[in-house]
């Protein structure tokens, strides 16, 4: 019983840990980190923690480089970690963890919708999976509109008794209302999502996993202090001062992969994709406990609709895996007989 919870224990865990990212990034650039310097460091520390671990665990396993793979690397490092989290930090800077951490549930919808695009994937609009999709899509797409174009009115809800001292005094006003940070937040699931095509076609072609991370962290770590001297060349930005800049590096370790790459090989990614509305729900409480921010209609209804869409997209994508699998045992069946 204890094999079956722990992955689900995980997962949890995981939502803490990404949470508390999003909450000390936010503060760490209220206290007046640029976004692209902050973006740099997390590839930094990133880069210290793996590239040891790969040299170690993989030495002596790994086979020959070609020009073909380091080019597929190269452009997982350009599209997953440097124009990914640039995008998603510039636009958290411009926008609430809240808003943040609901948009990126759009990622199962924006992989349909580029799937049946570049014909990967059978739109099946005539199945109960494949209606399911599409109307999670539209319902996913609707709330991330809603969210981007709609503010609404302030619900009235009181005010958290816990402050830090280093937030702003009123971190909903502090992040004015900004219709760039919406939209750079989906450009950078689009993305991310652009990183799990081509990691999926190099990762068949080249069996060293913590080969490819420590080669992608280092190319995406240069990368970014490329982009972050181009838009900050004063050195005394890049300072780690105050001390909120500090928690860089345990707010952006790389456990929370680690643990998510163990749960998606026990359990599959249906089940680790499952727990991604969860880090909306903290993220939030987070947000109303330590920064004070508001909570408006626009927000809450935009992130009910996504994580509604989020469901029934994966709901639907279950009905499918289960209708191939009757199939094939359907098949085999018939075979044997």
């Amino acid at each position: 019983m204890m094999q079956d919870l722990l992955p689900a224990l995980l997962m949890v865990l995981v939502q803490f840990e990404f949470a508390g990212m999003n909450i000390f990034s936010k503060l760490a650039m209220d206290s007046g980190m640029n976004p692209y310097i902050h973006v740099a460091y997390r590839q930094i520390f990133a880069s210290l923690v793996i590239v040891p671990l790969a040299y170690f665990v993989e030495r002596g396993k790994r086979p020959p480089m070609t020009m073909p793979i380091l080019i597929q690397i190269f452009f997982c490092s350009f599209f997953g970690l440097a124009l990914n989290p640039i995008t998603y930090f510039v636009g958290l800077k411009n926008t609430t963890p809240t808003i943040g951490c609901a948009l990126s549930n759009l990622l199962p919808g924006l992989t349909f919708i580029l799937a049946v695009a570049f014909k990967q994937e059978n739109a099946k609009l005539k199945t109960l999976g494949g209606q399911a999709k599409l109307t999670g899509t539209i319902l996913g797409v609707g709330g991330a509109m809603v969210l981007a174009l709609y503010h609404g009115p302030l619900i009235p809800i009181r005010g958290s008794s816990i402050h830090l001292k280093i937030a702003a005094s009123d971190h909903s006003d502090h992040t004015q209302w900004n219709i760039l940070g919406p939209i750079l937040v989906i450009v950078s699931a689009l993305t991310w999502l652009i990183w799990f095509i081509i990691q999926a076609r190099m990762g068949n072609k080249y069996p060293a996993p913590y080969s490819i991370a420590a080669l992608m962290l280092l190319m995406g770590t240069v990368q970014c202090c490329v982009f972050g001297v181009i838009m900050e060349p004063r050195l005394s930005e890049w300072s780690l001062y105050p001390g909120i800049r500090h928690w860089l590096g345990v707010a952006c370790s790389g456990i929370g992969v680690c643990i998510m790459s163990w749960c998606i090989n026990r359990k599959g990614a249906l089940f680790v994709s499952v727990f991604s509305p969860l880090l909306l729900v903290i993220v939030a409480a987070l947000s109303w406990a330590f920064l004070r921010e508001k909570l408006y209609l626009g927000t809450v209804f935009g992130s009910v609709l996504i994580v509604i869409g989020l469901y029934i997209v994966l709901w639907g994508k279950s009905k499918e895996i289960q209708c191939q699998s009757e199939l094939q045992e359907a098949k085999e069946d018939i075979e044997m007989h």
